[in-house]
């Protein structure tokens, strides 16, 4: 995260009356200007124009009566050249902006309109919480003003990091030597709220390292990490996998083995979603291009919904350029997502509180005011009485106070 830049000390300081750009007024008349001018330096009138005009044309006249056939052939071929040229370069530019600028326009008019009444919070949101609270680094005083800030707010889930696991889908105890002691704090401080398990690794999808869903042994040691980690107190297990492609049958037979242990302890298994496709098959022209599908079709989101029990879109870091844009896009994800989450699972909808600038996520265009906004037109237009639904916030450690004012001004009420 960065900070605001500052001006540097020769910004700062005022010109002086020697830095003040000269008018014509204050400066100095050269000898030059001083002398009268000549003939050759009075202004041109428009009889000496129209007198230029007729040396010119009876110019091109002449030279033209020199021009053999041939000559004047080759002239009208060179300049064909030149506009197919020039053709040739313009088509592909318009092929690739034009597409870009119908786009932003379609998210923009998607960020139209006024929000139903009633779409606020229903009391399950949720937010991510960093390693400090489960390695040692944090204090009750910590938790007590955790306990002061989520007050009165729709939380009632923390994902705090716990992991990663070990890329052959085992996760060391060392990882997370304080957590009974803040799942203890959590339950005496605020009651009403469950303390998830946020595990995750990266995945060998676009890399030779990582863990490989592919491997019976690995899916089969996520699980038993699973019930290890359940087993110290947690109260329900989130899972964040990247880069996961969509269609990873692998990853869905992993879900079916994870939510027969997590039901059994009557735990919710939560997941870390990727965005959907705003166009269909916008994935795989996506990963042809970049070698990084990151998007997933809508089929494959709903088969992930329905294998879980809560599901979070990562609805951040969407290379939109401006705020109302990113609106937009919010709303068109919402509506996505509902649209194929059963109305059983929780969705929630992710929101940036945290502040970078870089491709893929630009501070000024993802803000948490036009989250909340597209979230509320999206959630509107497509099953405003949906009660499964919230907002998850990402993340604890990064947010800056107006985050929390306009998610509680926004979305809380």
């Amino acid at each position: 995260m960065t900070d605001q830049s500052t001006g540097t000390d020769a910004e700062e300081t005022p010109r002086t009356e020697a830095e003040e750009p000269r008018t014509e007024a204050q400066e100095p008349r050269t000898e030059a200007e001083e002398t009268p001018r000549t003939d050759a330096q009075k202004p041109r009138t428009d009889a000496d124009a129209d007198a230029d005009a007729d040396t010119d044309t009876e110019a091109e006249a002449e030279a033209e009566k020199d021009v053999t056939p041939e000559e004047a052939a080759a002239l009208l071929r060179r300049r064909r050249v030149r506009r197919r040229i020039w053709i040739a370069l313009a088509v592909p530019v318009l092929l690739l902006v034009l597409p870009v600028l119908v786009a932003l326009t379609a998210l923009r008019i998607n960020y139209m309109g006024d929000p139903a009444d009633g779409t606020y919070t229903r009391g399950k949101d949720a937010i991510w919480l960093g390693h400090a609270w489960v390695d040692g680094r944090k204090k009750d005083a910590d938790v007590t003003a955790l306990a002061a800030r989520l007050k009165d707010t729709g939380i009632r889930d923390l994902y705090v990091h716990s992991g990663p696991l070990e890329h052959d889908g085992t996760l060391p105890a060392s990882s997370y030597p304080n957590a009974r002691w803040f799942i203890a704090a959590v339950h005496r401080e605020m009651p009403q709220i469950r303390v998830q398990a946020w595990l995750g690794d990266v995945l060998a999808s676009e890399s030779p390292h990582g863990m490989r869903l592919e491997r019976a042994a690995t899916r089969a040691a996520v699980v038993r990490s699973t019930r290890e980690i359940l087993a110290t107190g947690f109260e329900g297990v989130h899972f964040d996998l990247e880069p996961l492609h969509s269609g990873d049958q692998d990853y869905l037979t992993l879900l079916d083995a994870l939510h027969r242990v997590t039901a059994a302890q009557d735990a919710p298994l939560s997941v870390a979603a990727h965005q959907i496709d705003p166009v269909p098959g916008f994935h795989s022209f996506w990963g042809t291009t970049t070698g990084h599908p990151k998007w997933w079709s809508q089929k494959f989101f709903g088969e992930v919904a329905r294998r879980v029990d809560q599901i979070a879109v990562m609805s951040y870091d969407t290379i939109q350029p401006l705020e109302g844009t990113y609106g937009g896009y919010v709303a068109q994800q919402t509506s996505l997502a509902l649209e194929v989450t059963p109305p059983s699972t929780d969705l929630l909808m992710g929101l940036p509180f945290y502040h970078e600038n870089r491709f893929g996520h630009w501070n000024h265009a993802e803000t948490v005011p036009a989250g909340v906004r597209g979230v509320r037109l999206g959630l509107s237009r497509t099953d405003a009485d949906r009660a499964n639904f919230g907002v998850a916030l990402y993340v604890d450690f990064a947010a800056e106070e107006a985050d929390w004012t306009a998610y509680r001004e926004g979305w809380v009420r």
